[in-house]
């Protein structure tokens, strides 16, 4: 064979052997969206990267579920008046806008939980695995999705309805979707959630979404729409799962009982010195200072990070004698504070009877979140979002609202009993209108710094009344809120629609009362 002959034959060789494959920009050695997807382990693991965002949403969930309500405030820091901290408080104080990063970050880390979500229940319909894997991690997913659009729906009202994966650009911008046609996709995501996945097989439990999990936000969300009988019929089926109260109130936040059999759903945390998925919220939750040491007995400078979540004096007194929820709420840091308005601890005390000492003053903290670790802003904690009193309290308002007040007593005395000693200091009304604010109450001290009292306020149509009362008692004792502040009507009952992202799509409308 002559050498024209052999180019000749190479040529042919090569372009008859070409294909779409020849060129392959995958590496083979790395996984991408084509390959990956397939196995059993592969869809655990992507529904597993749906729950990161929860974390996100938490570090900003305070902000707009508790320091909106009258149960915290913050430390007002007089020399910093920077962007960062001027958004946190104007949430609090009812004057944030459209431009908030904090409220902001809430509406897209839901977002962010919904798309990763979305990726898994779409692949895993036409996935080659065995129905009951297939609906029991389409299970969690469908948890996730429908708890960040439930956020989301409480926080903004009407918001866009994302229920695929997200391939082109045409897809990424949505109008608003009405309030009705979220609530009911969040219903049938909870419901076939709780179809698709099993009770806790033992305690403690994983941290992952069960079937009690999923049971009791389709219970939160009928609670909200007053549909009290499907959502007693819920709460009722929770204690053949295995749920129980943890004898000593305390306890439950101690890490030694994360995930624990009074826990239905909880955001996971993991300290150590590898970094990022830990927690931190009892550094942001002092107040600014240059030494920590007495308090978490780890000496570090929050100066730049706390003062936020601050227990209001309202929230302390309404616990009443003997209630042993105040002492294992909140703590006191006892110092002084010097021109900057940078607090020096000297002491750490129990809120009980507390009396400063002579020359000092005691700042209130949220001591839920304190628990033993070894590096700063490094702790264990995790951040509760159901536990089974909170199931309880729901149950006895759902069958009060029913009319069944008798009955109502047996599950809100199971929760008051921890708290005081059984029979010591039993709630026995059963008058409706009595009852319903009783538990309101019990609410608001069980449930203490949990995010839960803001949505408890507009759930229960006294938000305006008690935000507005709340914020004359606040300017009487703050000079820096303008009359401005704490001028709450129903359009300050939801967030304003994120200016950034009406910016990238020109389909979202503005909610009424903020900046159009």
């Amino acid at each position: 064979m002559n050498y024209r002959t052999l180019l000749l034959f190479l040529l042919v060789w090569t372009a008859s052997s070409c294909s779409d494959s020849f060129i392959e920009l995958t590496p083979q050695d790395q996984q991408s969206s084509e390959t990956f997807f397939k196995t059993e382990t592969q869809f655990r693991q992507a529904v597993t990267a749906a729950y990161p965002p929860l974390r996100n949403l938490m570090v900003n969930d305070y902000f707009t579920a508790e320091m909106r309500s009258d149960n915290t405030h913050y430390e007002y820091y007089a020399i910093d008046r920077g962007t960062a901290n001027k958004q946190r408080e104007t949430i609090a104080d009812f004057v944030d806008d459209p431009t908030d990063a904090y409220s902001n970050a809430v509406y897209f880390h839901c977002y962010t939980g919904i798309s990763r979500a979305n990726i898994v229940i779409n692949r895993i319909a036409t996935a080659d695995l065995a129905d009951n894997v297939k609906n029991n991690i389409a299970g969690e997913a469908k948890f996730l999705r429908a708890f960040n659009y439930f956020k989301l729906v409480r926080y903004f009202g009407a918001v866009p309805l994302y229920l695929d994966e997200v391939t082109n650009a045409s897809e990424a911008f949505l109008p608003r979707a009405s309030v009705d046609e979220v609530y009911n996709q969040i219903i049938a995501d909870a419901q076939a959630a709780i179809a698709g996945l099993d009770p806790p097989a033992a305690f403690p439990q994983t941290g992952k979404a069960t079937k009690g999990s999923a049971t009791m936000l389709l219970a939160d969300v009928y609670m909200t729409q007053k549909k009290y009988p499907e959502a007693e019929t819920l709460l009722k089926t929770l204690p053949a799962m295995g749920y129980q109260l943890l004898p000593d109130y305390a306890a439950v936040f101690s890490t030694a009982n994360k995930n624990s059999k009074e826990s239905l759903f909880e955001v996971q945390y993991m300290q150590g010195a590898q970094g990022g998925q830990q927690s931190n919220f009892i550094y942001l939750f002092l107040p600014r200072t240059k030494s920590t040491m007495l308090v978490t007995g780890v000496a570090t400078n929050n100066t730049t990070t706390g003062g936020w979540n601050t227990p209001t004096q309202d929230m302390i007194d309404a616990y009443e004698a003997g209630d042993k929820r105040k002492d294992a709420s909140i703590g006191i840091a006892e110092g002084t504070y010097d021109a900057s308005n940078i607090f020096t601890i000297s002491a750490n005390k129990s809120v009980l009877n507390y009396t400063p000492a002579a020359g000092k003053v005691g700042v209130p903290y949220i001591k839920k979140y304190l628990n033993p670790h070894t590096i700063a802003n490094n702790t264990d904690d995790n951040w509760p979002i159901y536990r089974y009193a909170d199931a309880l309290l729901l149950l006895a308002e759902a069958l009060n609202e029913q009319g069944k007040s008798t009955e109502a007593l047996e599950y809100a005395n199971a929760v008051r009993d921890r708290a005081f000693g059984a029979g010591v200091s039993p709630i026995v009304t059963t008058d409706q209108t009595a009852l319903r604010e009783i538990l309101a109450h019990e609410r608001r001290v069980e449930l203490a710094f949990e995010n839960h009292r803001w949505h408890d306020l507009v759930r229960t149509g006294s938000a305006i009344d008690v935000m507005n009362a709340h914020g004359i008692k606040l300017k009487q004792i703050y000079s820096y809120l303008g009359p401005d502040t704490y001028q709450v009507n129903e359009n300050r009952l939801v967030f304003p629609i994120p200016q950034a992202e009406r910016d990238l799509n020109r389909d979202l409308s503005q909610n009424d009362g903020y900046p159009q």
